[in-house]
Parts: structure tokens; C-alpha cells; sequence
């Protein structure tokens, strides 16, 4: 009695299966929280003047942490404001670098899928909000104390979200495991290194 072949399809999602979950479960996340946060919050509600109907920021740490409603056409601080085109068409090229070249990037080892896993969800995210909404939906708001002695004065990092987070602690992470030499007991799932 002969044992059938694998798919090479099948394989393939065994393959990257951690990455699936890691992406899905940004995306989930992402998107969830800024269903809730609209529902929360009306657009416009940020800064220290009142939003529409006199809405007013959530202060989850006072001076330090609350919930706005924003939207952000363009990319990281605002770059490329009003350029949503161009902002869609970077994030498909980048998914797509990401698909065609993922195996020069060793997507299949664990601890990739991991990091590719919290870059691709983010970039799927807000993605979304570009098509759906024509803005990203930010509402993370953080105020960074200064630090008289050096001579830094507060400040007010952009709002941002889940999506954002997620990116750049993936661009981070792949940096960082770039530099630690990688394990030569690591192997993909399934053993046998063959993936589709």
C-alpha cells in the first residue's frame, strides 16, 4: 500500500502556519480595536481642544497615555499626506517583495515567521483603512516626559495604532535577530525544508 504525496500546497501552509497565526492575529487585533475606538470616540476627537459634540480624549494614563480619534493619510509623522495612492501601492509592493523573495528572507524559519508574521498583519491593516475608510485610523496617543538635565524637552509622539506597533516591532526584531547567529538545530516544519 502505497502512502500518498504531500500536496506542495499543503506543505506550504504547514510550512509558514506560525506565520498565518502571528498575521492573523495582528490583523484581528488591529482592526477590532479601531471598530471599538470609533465606536467610542467620534473622528476629530485629539489634542487639547474638544472634538465633534465636545467629545474629549480617553485618559488611560494621566500625562502620559490616552485614546484619540484621528486619521492619517499619509505614512509615518504624516509623510506623504494626501497621497493615498501611492501609500497603497508601496504597501502591495512591499506584500508582494515579501511573497516572491520569502525565501531568501528565510520566512520559514520560526522565528522569521514570527517577525514577518507582525509585518505583514500590520501592512494588511492598514491597508484596509486606506481602501475602506481613506484614512488610517490612529488613536494610540503617548506624551514622552523630558528630561531637563540633557536638555529634552516633553514630547508628543505621533498617534498611532495596532497596526503601526506591529510594524515596527517586526522591522525591529528582524534587525536585531539579523545580528545573533542563527541555529543550526532550527529547521522549518515538517523537517524536510521543502516548502511551496
Amino acid at each position: 500500500m502505497t502512502i500518498p504525496a504531500r500536496s506542495k500546497a499543503g506543505s506550504g501552509w504547514r510550512t509558514y502556519g506560525l506565520f498565518w497565526l502571528v498575521a492573523g492575529l495582528i490583523l484581528v487585533t488591529d482592526q477590532g480595536s479601531k471598530l471599538l475606538l470609533t465606536r467610542l470616540l467620534p473622528y476629530g476627537t485629539y489634542g487639547p481642544f474638544p472634538g465633534p459634540g465636545g467629545s474629549e480624549p480617553i485618559e488611560v494614563v494621566p500625562g502620559f497615555f490616552q485614546l484619540v480619534h484621528i486619521g492619517n493619510t499619509g505614512a509615518a509623522w504624516g509623510l506623504l499626506s494626501g497621497h493615498q495612492w501611492i501609500l497603497i501601492a508601496v504597501g502591495v509592493a512591499a506584500l508582494l517583495v515579501l511573497f516572491f523573495w520569502r525565501h531568501g528572507l528565510e520566512i520559514r524559519r520560526l522565528r522569521f515567521q514570527v517577525v514577518f508574521g507582525l509585518i505583514v498583519g500590520g501592512i494588511v491593516g492598514n491597508l484596509l483603512d486606506r481602501v475602506l475608510r481613506g484614512h488610517v485610523v490612529d488613536f494610540l496617543d503617548v506624551h514622552l516626559p523630558g528630561f531637563a538635565p540633557l536638555g529634552l524637552p516633553p514630547y508628543r509622539w505621533p498617534a498611532f495604532n495596532v497596526a503601526d506597533a506591529a510594524i515596527f516591532s517586526g522591522v525591529f526584531l528582524y534587525l536585531l535577530l539579523s545580528f545573533l547567529p542563527l541555529r543550526q538545530a532550527e529547521r522549518p516544519p515538517g523537517g524536510d525544508g521543502n516548502e511551496s
